[in-house]
């Protein structure tokens, strides 16, 4: 017989795997079937790839300069066994990045990375709504932005790399956050004030859990938005750089965003 649980209204704020029920001391039928369904997404997540042809054929309409590069992990397996090498870029990369500084070579104020990290699913259906508006935001407050680069088989610190060999002043990463059992689809925006090589987690501000169940994107890119401009004026992030910004009602959403500097992405 199945008990009902007595938490089941609980499921009505939240994507969590609670109120399950249960059957003697097992779980429902239905319950464990969800379960093994979420997990195999949740696999399926990890070794998914970007769709670059439709991401760059997109980005293209957003951002007039875009490049498209690669780590060192040449493919998923050496990814997922050797992290250090996602957080490089191949040589053919760091050559098409030495091409593309600013013209008179003065930098830029914002570089944007797009990864695919540990969910190219994620990226696959969040990432360039949030890229757009963080264009049109940044453009707005008249800051210069460099080319998009999209890097496959990435990890956090690869973007320090790109950012400092397009003279960027500050980065986001948009990469594909560690799946979890009701979240294979979450992104994670990281923010650098005046990144370069050899910076770690402590140095960047941390904006997780982006997908329509959890922040969407819009109340993302005014997040981000707010910690940028704090940035630019303070000139600093990661630990010195709290987040401030005034919570609205609208920001508390069925599976609340976590933001501070603690990197949900194993780099």
């Amino acid at each position: 017989m199945n008990d009902p649980d007595p938490w089941a209204f609980l499921k009505e704020h939240t994507v969590a795997r609670i109120a399950q029920g249960r059957t003697g001391h097992s779980l429902p039928t239905a319950a464990l079937l969800s379960f093994q369904l979420d997990h195999a997404r949740a696999r399926d997540a990890v070794y998914s790839s970007l769709n670059t042809v439709v991401l760059l054929d997109q980005l293209k309409y957003i951002h007039p300069q875009y490049l498209h590069l690669q780590s060192q992990a040449t493919d998923r397996q050496t990814y997922l066994q050797r992290p250090d090498l996602g957080r490089k870029l191949d040589e053919v990369s760091r050559t098409l990045l030495r091409e593309r500084n600013a013209p008179d070579r003065s930098g830029f104020d914002l570089g944007l990375v797009i990864a695919d990290g540990l969910s190219a699913t994620a990226i696959n259906q969040n990432a360039l709504p949030v890229v757009s508006g963080l264009i049109h935001e940044a453009i707005l407050q008249g800051w210069t932005v460099a080319p998009v680069c999209m890097v496959e088989q990435g990890r956090v610190a690869i973007g320090d790399e790109i950012a400092h060999g397009l003279g960027a002043r500050m980065l986001v990463v948009l990469i594909g956050e560690r799946p979890g059992l009701s979240s294979p689809d979450s992104m994670g925006a990281y923010l650098t004030y005046s990144p370069r090589p050899g910076l770690t987690d402590e140095s960047r501000n941390c904006v997780s859990n982006i997908r329509p169940d959890g922040l969407p994107g819009a109340l993302a890119v005014e997040k981000i938005m707010y910690l940028l401009s704090e940035m630019k004026r303070r000139q600093l992030s990661g630990v010195k750089l709290k987040d401030d910004m005034p919570i609205r009602t609208s920001l508390h959403t069925s599976s609340p965003a976590a933001i501070g500097q603690t990197p949900e992405t194993p780099d």
